[in-house]
């Protein structure tokens, strides 16, 4: 199950990080929509320059940061986690349990539901595969 978990994680890690670069494209680039009514960054920005700047600004900083943590997070599965150190899992677990964490946060403080299945889905299965390798902890 070592090998299942560390290769589920590296999985997750990649699709992270490639997901990233290409939220990072659309963000600088692109066109996207926000909120649950998808409305069109344009209709927002209603033609101020300085809006539009913001948004696509915002959209490229969490992208940078996501990937980032996309970098970290591969860097540990493929090295530490993978010849087996325990300080990596529970690395790992806290890293996943923050991300959680704080998107859900949006519930209470914005009201909204929209947008946490993007952050909850990858650490469900982040935390899928650490749970392959529980046994991990028992050794140390």
């Amino acid at each position: 199950m070592k090998t299942a978990s560390w290769i589920l994680l590296a999985i997750v890690g990649s699709l992270l990080l490639l997901v990233s670069f290409a939220s990072a494209t659309l963000g600088y680039r692109g066109e996207y929509t926000i909120g649950p009514k998808l409305v069109k960054i344009d209709e927002v920005a209603a033609g101020r320059p300085d809006v539009l700047e913001g948004l696509r600004g915002i959209r490229g900083t969490s992208a940078a940061y996501a990937a980032g943590y996309a970098a970290l997070f591969l860097a540990i599965v493929l090295g530490p986690y993978k010849r087996g150190d325990v300080w990596a899992w529970w690395a790992l677990l806290a890293a996943l349990l923050l991300v959680v964490l704080l998107s859900v946060a949006r519930i209470p403080l914005l009201g909204s539901r929209w947008g946490i299945g993007t952050s909850v889905t990858p650490a469900g299965v982040m935390l899928l595969g650490l749970l392959l390798d529980v046994k991990r902890l028992s050794r140390a």
